[in-house]
């Protein structure tokens, strides 16, 4: 590539394109509180907040004081507005607002709220038998939520403990910036039941590693309750974030993927509703597939590496079938199996598309057109250098001249959020396979168990 075509790809995606515009797009829509600034602050310290909860009234902001807090936070039934979130906010930079956990309560408590933001907190449930955030069974309602910059950890004392939970109906929220580390599981997103839909969603660049259960399981969904004011037709955006179960992970009948989601429900209001999941990175799991899933889901721009073990993107039947599935232009390294689509509904196309793929057996089921295959071993004659160490020489760019060939057709993604973007938030060129658009030295993050930037 030129270098003057370098210039003019970064301009457009700095100007055109920017990663930061996108997220405050859907912020404003899905967060509810429209990038505005608090109309009054409310300064707080471990031994006030509690006091302080109830005069919160829409457009304030909790500003919480360093220090430990013993007392959990119990947010039922406060709600700001449109525009005018409640916000609860610790320090940015230096000493946290620390919460601890206890045996008989959840760190953050939710009951039918609406329009809050909690930003700049940690979380430490030290072993015990509450989750990190949770919205409770007994909630109506729980939607315009945003989680921003949290640290969850002692989450891990049993696998049923969850760093972000939610019982209740929910959606519109915003998850971004989490650290979750050794969760029983970091996100259950919905109930066991099909019952309690989880809508409408953000998550994005989350670091959720060494959990023994899930990195993320949304559960399916059996209706949609619009009378209640959920959308009756949405997406859920899945999209730069970090998953890894490299270690901690439970082992025999209790070995489950990294990121897991439900089908919507079957019929009627929420059934054309769609994953989209891009833009992430999942690195290993020694027990069970990298990513499994069911129902409608556009999976593309992803890197994953699975290295032992022998399943890696898996759509199949859980509680129901795979429906809609386009996969595309992800680039995928495994030991055994690469992508495997099996018991789909053939009502619905299930496309795999421009994806490059260095496994045993790379591809198996859907539509397959335009995908570079091989086997692990052949990884290295593609990729700069897809055995390195993660983060510090993996490297899963294409080697200078590789990954090209004939346009790839991928129409059916337009309209999706960032569907022409590269794992690099760039503008994709159609000519390449995998998740990157170029070739040569990687102008982007290099791959590691960090947020991404």
């Amino acid at each position: 590539m030129t270098a003057r075509k370098t210039v003019v790809r970064f301009a457009l995606a700095a100007l055109l394109l920017s990663p930061a515009l996108h997220a405050l797009t859907l912020d404003q829509t899905l967060g509810g509180c429209g990038g505005l600034p608090p109309e009054r602050t409310v300064q707080a310290t471990p031994s006030t907040y509690k006091a302080l909860l109830s005069t919160l009234k829409p457009g304030d902001r909790l500003q919480l004081a360093a220090g430990t807090y013993t007392q959990q936070l119990v947010m039922w039934n406060l709600n700001g507005q449109a525009n005018r979130c409640i916000v609860i906010e610790g320090p940015a930079t230096g000493s946290p607002a620390l919460f601890t956990g206890g045996d008989v309560y959840n760190t953050i408590s939710l009951k039918n709220n609406s329009y809050l933001v909690f930003r700049n907190l940690s979380l430490d449930g030290l072993g015990k038998l509450g989750d990190g955030v949770k919205v409770e069974s007994g909630s109506t309602y729980a939607h315009h939520i945003t989680l921003d910059n949290l640290k969850l950890r002692g989450y891990g004392g049993d696998l049923q403990r969850v760093g972000v939970s939610t019982k209740g109906k929910a959606w519109n929220f915003v998850i971004r910036r989490l650290d979750i580390q050794g969760a029983g599981v970091g996100m259950y997103l919905g109930n066991s039941s099909g019952g309690a839909e989880f809508v409408n969603s953000l998550i994005e660049h989350n670091l959720i590693y060494d959990c023994r259960l899930y990195d993320i399981e949304i559960k399916h969904q059996l209706s949609r309750d619009t009378a209640i004011g959920i959308p009756s037709a949405g997406t859920t955006v899945i999209r730069y974030n970090v998953f890894s179960k490299q270690n901690n992970a439970a082992t025999g009948a209790d070995a489950r993927p990294n990121v897991l989601v439900g089908h919507w429900p079957l019929t009627g209001a929420g059934s054309t509703d769609t994953y989209q999941i891009y833009g992430n990175l999942f690195w290993q799991n020694p027990v069970e597939a990298l990513f499994q899933g069911e129902g409608n889901i556009a999976l593309h721009d992803n890197l994953f590496v699975q290295r032992g073990f022998s399943r890696t993107v898996r759509i199949q039947k859980h509680n129901s079938v795979p429906r809609r599935i386009d996969i595309y232009n992800n680039t995928i390294v495994g030991t055994g199996e690469g992508i495997l689509i099996t018991n789909a509904d053939p009502a619905y196309p299930q496309r795999v598309r421009g994806n490059a793929v260095f496994a045993a057996q790379p591809i198996s089921g859907g539509q397959q057109a335009d995908n570079v295959t091989g086997s692990y071993a052949a990884a290295g004659q593609y990729l700069n250098n897809p055995t390195g160490v993660l983060g510090s020489t993996l490297d899963l760019y294409p080697k200078t001249g590789q990954l090209q060939g004939t346009a790839v057709d991928t129409s059916f993604a337009v309209g999706l959020i960032d569907g022409s973007l590269d794992f690099n938030k760039l503008p994709r060129l159609s000519t390449f396979r995998g998740a990157y658009s170029g070739d040569g030295v990687n102008p982007g993050w290099l791959p590691s168990l960090a947020i991404i930037p």
